[in-house]
């Protein structure tokens, strides 16, 4: 008996040894992740007073229009403002990328479950436009902003005058979401599980994941270092994207039958070969139900058409603008009418 008691002890002691080095590389690592990718745009107050992190790139030539770019899951403003930001801008538009809130540099205005909504995170960007003098954007969503698109294009047609979804999730999946977004998301063992664990084995496992998200494509050269991706395994963030995504399944549940009722331009660009969100159950079923939406379906790719076919996704950010233009000539009244 006192030999098995003494066994339990020096296991309990391991642990209690292993989480203690697990606390404070996590710790150390934080800061220098946090250091060596700084915020790189400018910060928008809200209401309650949080703040949004957002970069912007001016149009050069004639001003053809605003655009707002989201980005999905476990990533930041840059997974869209690198590949797109200077076209976009090239062609005219003025491009403003956000960080999600609770992601990135972004604050998490009340901290709590219901931010992790689409709906909730619309009214905070939402909000953070009016502040910015933007109104008739064209809202592109990647991924599980995909959900946060659709939700502009239905509660914000004050800001929203087209969208854009790149790869969207916006129907309940019939699979479940990868074994770890359950106990980060987890009001009281999520503290824990973050702050010991996800931020070492998130390092070590970063260049397979971010692989998986890219197949059956290479993954563009130094993706990591130009978007920052390493910024969501500090424990935080963690937390808030695995919020996110756990609760997800639940909110496009309600969504989906409310797509039918968008009513304004609306696009999908997506891959063939997309096992993250298959297009033949998200992207294709969209734009089926949701009246003049159009798809671009891309052979052989995978997740992330910003990346790999970023001038297909202009063309549909174009398009989409120049559906608005024409919408906004029709229902003008010519100068004979006005008199």
């Amino acid at each position: 008996m006192r030999y098995a008691w003494g066994s339990a002890g020096a296991l309990l002691a391991l642990v209690g040894l292993l989480a203690l080095v697990g606390w404070a590389y996590t710790w150390w690592q934080t800061g220098v992740i946090s250091r060596r990718f700084p915020p790189r745009g400018a910060f928008v107050e809200v209401a309650g007073g949080a703040r949004l992190h957002y970069t912007e790139r001016l149009p050069r030539g004639a001003p053809r229009g605003t655009v707002v770019l989201l980005h999905g899951a476990s990533g930041n403003q840059a997974d869209l403002m690198v590949p797109l930001g200077d076209p976009l801008a090239a062609a005219g538009f003025r491009v403003l990328a956000f960080d999600r809130p609770g992601h990135g540099w972004s604050d998490r205005p009340d901290g709590e479950e219901g931010d992790s909504s689409p709906a909730r995170q619309a009214e905070i960007i939402a909000d953070a436009l009016h502040r910015l003098g933007v109104r008739d954007a064209v809202v592109v969503g990647h991924s599980w902003s995909g959900s946060l698109a659709a939700v502009f294009a239905l509660d914000h047609r004050d800001v929203t005058g087209g969208i854009v979804l790149l790869s969207p999730v916006v129907y309940p999946w019939p699979t479940g979401i990868e074994w770890y977004y359950a106990p980060a998301a987890s009001r009281w063992l999520g503290p824990a599980f973050t702050r010991i664990v996800t931020l070492p084995v998130g390092q070590l496992l970063l260049q397979a994941g971010i692989a998986s998200v890219f197949a059956p494509e290479p993954v563009p050269p130094h993706f990591a270092e130009r978007t920052g991706v390493e910024l969501v395994l500090r424990p935080e963030e963690f937390e808030n994207n695995a919020s996110d995504v756990f609760h997800l399944h639940a909110f496009v549940t309600g969504l989906g039958p409310r797509l039918p009722g968008i009513a304004v331009p609306t696009a999908i660009v997506a891959g063939d070969s997309d096992t993250i969100a298959p297009a033949y159950f998200h992207g294709e079923r969209m734009a089926r139900e949701v009246p003049g939406a159009t798809i671009a379906l891309l052979k052989g790719r995978g997740h992330s058409p910003q990346w790999s076919d970023p001038d297909v996704v202009i063309a549909a950010i174009e398009a989409v603008a120049d559906r608005m233009r024409a919408r906004a000539a029709a229902v003008e009244p010519s100068p004979v009418a006005a008199r």
